[in-house]
């Protein structure tokens, strides 16, 4: 589950438990909301420390500077474009 399903499960807890009037049967949703938000707050503690360690920083390497050698003189007529 990613950060958005995390925030999502908050979300739907906090509706349950604070602003919803219903009452039913062998549910409590204060109970269900709560539970809700609490797996929320799992999730998004979870999710940040996996990233946390996903971001290594990697130190720049020296760019490799590859010379070509040319072979003959260049005055423009020899490679072929002043032909």
């Amino acid at each position: 589950m990613g950060l958005g399903g995390c925030i999502i499960l908050i979300a739907v807890g906090a509706i349950l438990t604070f602003a919803t009037d219903w009452h039913m049967n062998g549910v409590n949703l204060d109970l269900v909301g709560v539970i809700l938000m609490i797996v929320g707050l799992i999730g998004v503690t979870t999710f940040s420390s996996i990233a946390r360690r996903r971001r290594v920083v990697m130190p720049p390497t020296a760019p490799t500077v590859i010379e070509e050698e040319r072979h003959g003189r260049r005055d423009g007529y020899s490679d072929g474009y002043g032909v």
